[in-house]
């Protein structure tokens, strides 16, 4: 590969990250704490690839040996796709594709934190789960919570609310899925796969076994739709 193409790669690639960094979609890849990495990466990578060709002009040409190949330029393809083509967050397709979760890992810590205030406190998906799963002390016993996430049909006559949660990128992601039944539930059958909603209910207790992949019950009052967030994913 000749010292220009790699220069010139090098440079594209570095753009790439600042571009995805800068504009917001790193969130699609990565986990918001992993932002300055990124950016540094980026910004190094553009840094050096402008050094490489100020020291090429400056010494008046290119040492090297022009091979004739396309393969160096394919490696231009990934760093095309991600000027050109915003991946979509993960959303109902992924759940259906995992359909058997894995079992949620125990806290190091028996003891939750008290619920939020309120008649109907605002839960994340990941937290109501794991309370269900883990906490013994009953305090989800008949209260009522709310929580946020997007429409799944994972088969005819069944729909689920879910997050996709990850650990570091959305290579690992994981769905987490809460079943829907109640008077409120027909409402969700109606809406289209990943459609953002804020559901409110009761979980039913026992619904999250072995059997069913730690998958809870809430018995839903109230389905109102939501815009999806910025970040989608939860940690």
């Amino acid at each position: 590969m000749r010292r220009e193409t790699q220069n010139l790669l090098l440079l594209l690639l570095g753009g790439a990250l600042l571009k995805i960094a800068l504009g917001g979609t790193y969130v699609r890849y990565v986990k918001p704490g992993l932002f300055g990495w990124l950016l540094a990466a980026g910004a190094v990578m553009v840094a050096l690839a402008a050094f490489a060709i100020a020291r090429d002009i400056r010494s008046g040409g290119t040492v090297g040996h022009e091979h004739r190949t396309r393969s160096p330029w394919m490696l231009l393809l990934p760093v095309f796709a991600i000027f050109l083509v915003a991946p979509p967050a993960l959303g109902a397709d992924s759940v259906t594709r995992n359909r058997v979760a894995a079992a949620l890992p125990r806290p190091a810590e028996s003891r939750f934190p008290p619920l939020p205030p309120g008649p109907a406190p605002e839960l994340s998906m990941s937290e109501f789960v794991t309370r269900v799963v883990w906490d013994d002390s009953g305090v989800l016993d008949g209260r009522t919570v709310r929580l946020q996430g997007f429409v799944v049909h994972p088969a005819p006559g069944a729909t689920q609310v879910a997050r996709m949660r990850i650990s570091c990128c959305a290579a690992d992601a994981t769905p987490v899925e809460v079943d829907v039944a109640g008077p409120a539930a027909a409402r969700l059958a109606d809406l289209p796969a990943d459609t953002w909603v804020e559901i409110t209910g009761v979980p039913r207790r026992g619904t999250a076994t072995d059997a069913n992949g730690h998958v809870p019950t809430l018995d839903t009052t109230a389905v109102r739709r939501v815009p999806a967030p910025r970040d989608t994913y939860e940690y």
